[in-house]
Parts: structure tokens; C-alpha cells; sequence
């Protein structure tokens, strides 16, 4: 089987700035929802900012 690959280079899906962004829409989420998704939203906003590097 044979593919087309671009010559371009590849964009991260998310930047840097983006990631730590969604981090704190994902902490607000967490703040205005306390009973429902919120602690869901807070979970996975500590799970990311682990993974992000140090500014």
C-alpha cells in the first residue's frame, strides 16, 4: 500500500498558549459547576497542566 505524504511540516494540535488556556476555561468550568462536571472539568484540567512544560 502506497500514501502521500505532504512535505510540510506537521502543526502541534494544540500551541503552547492554547494548552495553558483550555487549562484555565477547564478551572473556571470547574468554579461555576461544583455539583456536576465541574470536579470532572478540574480533574482533567490538573491531568493537563501536568503535562505541560514550565513556562
Amino acid at each position: 500500500m502506497t500514501g502521500t505524504y505532504f512535505d510540510e511540516p506537521r502543526l502541534v494540535l494544540l500551541t503552547h498558549a492554547e494548552a495553558r488556556e483550555t487549562v484555565e476555561l477547564l478551572q473556571d468550568l470547574e468554579q461555576l459547576d461544583p455539583d456536576g462536571r465541574g470536579r470532572t472539568a478540574g480533574q482533567l484540567a490538573a491531568d493537563l497542566a501536568r503535562r505541560l512544560p514550565a513556562p
